[in-house]
């Protein structure tokens, strides 16, 4: 990485963790996380979701027939785990290159999750799986039981759930995905299993209190829901530490105004087209830039055993009002709008070119 006082030049990033949902939305929205991000996991949750070596494919095609033309861009595609998951479908899907790692979703934790796991006992053959060929499991980590405070469904998920399942199968890879909490921060930092995360630049600026200041704020609700200001902290802690278990993955997961603003809105925090220049204002807040290509492009390869990116990636510092929403023109020509993230706000840096 170099800077001067007003350029910035790293190695080119990775998004470890990525929504671009499916048809018009995905063509609308691609072309964000194209312009700065070389490689994405991207996530199997659409309609109907992402169960098969043949689904994985033409999802992948769709997706690389959407890419703007003077954009590089390798799409790494996941399987949607279910109770009835076939292992050997599984297991051919990687050895093939088509599945790139498995997602659990605990059943009704997040966006078109209803046909997620209903519990770890019920996939344990799919994790021996796993464990065998060394396939990468990433985590929704959240338990669902109507009983259990929304704001403590991460932190119970690992006493519950992921402290049995990394003791069952310790050579198996996990990703914690988009953590939020300062127990979560802490159990990362302290396991011995081959355990890392990823962390959201939308963690990294908001607490709860977004969610609700001035009213009730939907754009600011997502799944994991943001918590306490002493977790936001604990995780621009983390993030800014220089520690290779956390790693960069957006969770930019795009709702149309409508279904955001809703009587029942969609968890979602769509923030794909400024998501690198948010994470350097928080870099750059907590006096770690030089920890950030480490972060943003190095930790997520080594930890997948990917080659880093040799290409590079320069932003300026220049003072910039994000728009307040994108356009989206429907199947039936009828349009819609996306609202990013800091919507009207301002950002210190912006990308200014790829070499």
């Amino acid at each position: 990485m170099t800077n001067s006082i007003d350029l910035l030049t790293l190695r080119q990033p990775d998004d470890w963790h990525l929504h671009l949902r499916d048809g018009s939305i995905l063509k609308s929205v691609l072309g964000h996380t194209t312009r700065v991000f070389r490689r994405a996991i991207v996530m199997p949750n659409i309609l109907p979701p992402i169960k098969t070596i043949v689904a994985a494919e033409a999802y992948r095609q769709r997706i690389i027939a959407a890419i703007p033309s003077k954009d590089l861009f390798t799409p790494l595609m996941t399987a949607y785990l279910t109770d009835d998951f076939c292992s050997k479908e599984l297991e051919d899907g990687y050895n093939k290159g088509v599945f790139f790692a498995a997602k659990l979703y605990p059943a009704n934790s997040t966006t078109n999750s209803s046909e997620g796991v209903t519990s770890i006992d019920a996939i344990h053959s799919l994790l021996e799986t796993m464990e065998r060929i060394d396939m990468p499991l990433l985590i929704h980590g959240e338990s669902t039981e109507s009983h259990i405070d929304i704001f403590d469904r991460e932190a119970v998920f690992i006493d519950r759930c992921l402290i049995p399942l990394l003791s069952r199968y310790p050579n198996l890879r996990v990703v914690l995905e988009h953590i939020t909490t300062e127990q979560a921060v802490r159990f990362v930092e302290a396991s011995s299993s081959r355990l890392a995360a990823t962390i959201t630049p939308h963690h990294l600026h908001i607490n709860r209190n977004a969610m609700f200041s001035g009213g009730l704020r939907s754009d600011f609700y997502c799944l994991p829901v943001a918590k306490r200001e002493r977790h936001r902290l604990a995780l621009r802690r983390a993030a800014t530490s220089g520690n290779p278990r956390f790693f960069l993955g957006t969770d930019s997961a795009p709702h149309l105004r409508a279904a955001k603003q809703s009587s029942c809105g969609c968890a979602g925090i769509f923030n794909a087209p400024y998501a690198l220049e948010s994470y350097l204002d928080v870099f750059e807040a907590e006096d770690a830039l030089d920890r950030l290509e480490a972060f943003a492009s190095e930790f997520g390869a080594a930890f997948y055993g990917l080659p880093l990116n040799k290409s590079l990636i320069t932003l300026e510092k220049c003072t910039h009002t994000i728009r307040s929403s994108f356009q989206v023109e429907l199947e039936d020509k009828c349009q819609e709008n996306l609202v990013p993230f800091h919507s009207g706000e301002n950002l210190r840096w912006r990308v200014l070119r790829k070499d």
